[in-house]
């Protein structure tokens, strides 16, 4: 008897175990629904972006090679005409180069400030709070506003020569280097207190027992930060200056509201001249070929940069 309910208990487990076997086709029923599961998750983000980047950017290399003026149907084909053609066009030099010295001069002034103004800010106090609101709020305000605010300050009848009246005004607009510097010089305001915050946030990844060993050790202010902080900040250091090359490279609507481009075409940025010829000109296919050449420039400049760190980081691992 025994034996006879051993056997029996064995027969029925080996039952349960195989009653309990997966059919063999619930793994991919399974596979396949966790599949259009996240199908249908990816969807509308990679609709969003084929939409509002694939297919824009695809259109404007199709006009890049025709001369369509926007309304002539179907375009003409030009091959690289449009290509050969800026090479040059003096006005696209120009507006290469002010967008080269507004990107050169813009991003090492806010990235200067930035960090520096974030280390007199670190601390966590009731006056540096509204400190920090102040410096990020002009960032925040629009480009077009700014553009106007500064405008009627520093314009030919604005606020400051008013006060310093006609013997001693001073042509912050009209004069092509004070525009070109007053526009930098209002970029670098506007743009400076992102990278405050940024700034700020990287300081705070910085542990405080490693800057302690360092003072302990003798290292004065200078050498704590130059040894310390700003090794550990090198990721914010690399995110800020791709963020800020990006964004001056693509400066328009502030210069537009500043100084409109002038005087006399002297700070129309890279993006103002593409606007200008495709709209003013009616000369799509010509702006479309600049806007291409502009993306990939800053593709080429993101690139770039993030390369350069990343040698910088396997130098200073070695």
């Amino acid at each position: 008897m025994p034996i006879s309910k051993d056997v029996t208990v064995a027969s029925a487990a080996a039952s349960t175990a195989v009653g309990a076997r997966p059919r063999p086709g619930g793994r991919g029923r399974a596979r396949r629904r966790e599949t259009l599961t996240d199908l249908a998750m990816m969807a509308p983000p990679l609709i969003l972006v084929l939409g509002l980047i694939v297919v824009p950017i695809g259109i404007a290399g199709y006009l890049s090679f025709t001369d369509w003026d926007g309304f002539t149907t179907p375009p003409h084909m030009v091959g690289f005409h449009n290509y050969i053609r800026l090479t040059h066009d003096p006005a696209v030099r120009h507006a290469a180069f002010v967008t080269l010295l507004i990107t050169v001069v813009g991003t090492v002034a806010c990235n200067v400030l930035g960090l520096g103004v974030a280390l007199l800010l670190n601390r966590n106090t009731r006056l540096n709070a509204l400190l920090r609101v102040l410096v990020f709020y002009p960032y925040v305000v629009g480009a077009v506003i700014l553009g106007f605010l500064w405008s009627s300050i520093l314009g030919t009848n604005g606020a400051v020569n008013a006060v310093l009246g006609a013997r001693h005004a001073l042509p912050f607009l009209s004069d092509p280097t004070w525009a070109t510097a007053t526009v930098i010089c209002v970029i670098v305001w506007s743009s400076f207190g992102v990278n405050v915050v940024l700034y700020l946030a990287g300081l705070q990844t910085v542990p405080d027992m490693v800057v302690e060993a360092a003072k302990i050790d003798g290292a004065s202010a200078w050498q704590t930060f130059w040894r310390v902080k700003l090794p550990m900040l090198a990721p914010t250091v690399t995110v800020n200056v791709v963020l800020v090359v990006i964004g001056l490279l693509r400066v328009y609507e502030l210069i537009l509201a500043l100084t409109a481009g002038g005087p006399a075409g002297q700070t129309q940025s890279f993006v103002y001249n593409i606007l200008t010829s495709s709209f003013d000109n009616t000369q799509l296919g010509y702006g479309a070929a600049q806007s291409i050449v502009l993306m990939v420039a800053i593709i080429a400049a993101t690139v770039g940069i993030t390369a350069a760190r990343r040698r910088a980081e396997q130098a200073v691992a070695a």
